[in-house]
């Protein structure tokens, strides 16, 4: 067993304690980088909901979990002689240092939109095939429409003027009503799909997210139907028992509220 300890704020104490646990706790010893990537994206939108949140005692905490996966998963590669947590620590400065010439080097950048195309040539030197490689595919669609859009954008793939964004916009939800009336299910998916990814880009052209812009509406959704919900209780009332007048009363008076 390991000797007591206090925590302390030395990272080579945390990495220490995570060499004992995969040595000495069950648990930990179990754990592959397989079974615990999802706790990894866990972590991540849980300090995602902090930000938001603006709750910057709770993001402490969660930025340590996410911490701990970093560290974790290092740990288990340095025992299968993969990679050490010090080999990440190298591999993150090499990268930074790389591509911000900018910055650690003899080339300039005068805007953010220089630094970005500057990046996406960096990137593409180092043997990627295309400037959409590197986007997870396992990302939330929403995120994953917009990053695309993003970099496509930093090498001049992008509408010149919002009111060409407006018209695709236009375009796409006259071919989703279409299909729509044709019954054609598999084209309504996909129609739909062109539909949500020309909303992302209206949105992204003035510099709104869709996957926040999103995730506020469901808040917002959430506040105004559990002020139904607590409404109908008061009158003695269940959502099977109410009327569609009566739940959208109440909406009506929640969205006044807030």
């Amino acid at each position: 067993m390991a000797e007591d300890r206090e925590p302390t704020k030395s990272f080579d104490d945390l990495v220490e304690i995570v060499e004992i646990l995969r040595d000495e706790c069950p648990w930990d010893r179990k754990q592959t980088h397989q079974s615990i990537k999802d706790n990894l994206i866990e972590e991540a939108y849980e300090a995602v909901e902090a930000i938001d949140n603006e709750d910057f005692e709770e993001l402490e905490k969660e930025l340590g979990d996410v911490l701990l996966h970093v560290v974790f998963h290092s740990r288990m590669a340095e025992q299968t002689d993969t990679f050490s947590i010090t080999d990440v620590i190298y591999s993150i400065q090499e990268k930074l240092i790389r591509r911000h010439p900018h910055v650690f080097g003899d080339e300039t950048a005068d805007d953010e939109e220089q630094v970005a195309e500057n990046w996406e040539s960096i990137k593409m030197k180092e043997g990627k095939q295309s400037v959409l490689d590197g986007i997870p595919k396992q990302l939330p669609a929403l995120i994953r429409a917009q990053r695309m859009q993003e970099k496509a954008a930093n090498v001049g793939f992008d509408w010149p003027e919002f009111s060409q964004v407006w018209e695709k916009l236009e375009e796409e939800l006259q071919e989703f009503k279409e299909v729509l009336e044709e019954g054609d299910s598999q084209k309504s998916r996909e129609e739909f799909g062109d539909l949500l990814f020309s909303l992302v880009n209206a949105g992204r052209f003035f510099d709104l997210n869709a996957e926040d812009s999103l995730r506020s509406t469901n808040k917002k959704f959430i506040h105004r139907f559990q002020y139904i919900e607590d409404q109908l209780d008061q009158e003695n009332k269940t959502l099977s028992d109410a009327t569609l007048a009566d739940m959208d009363k109440h909406w009506n008076e929640a969205k006044k509220s807030k």
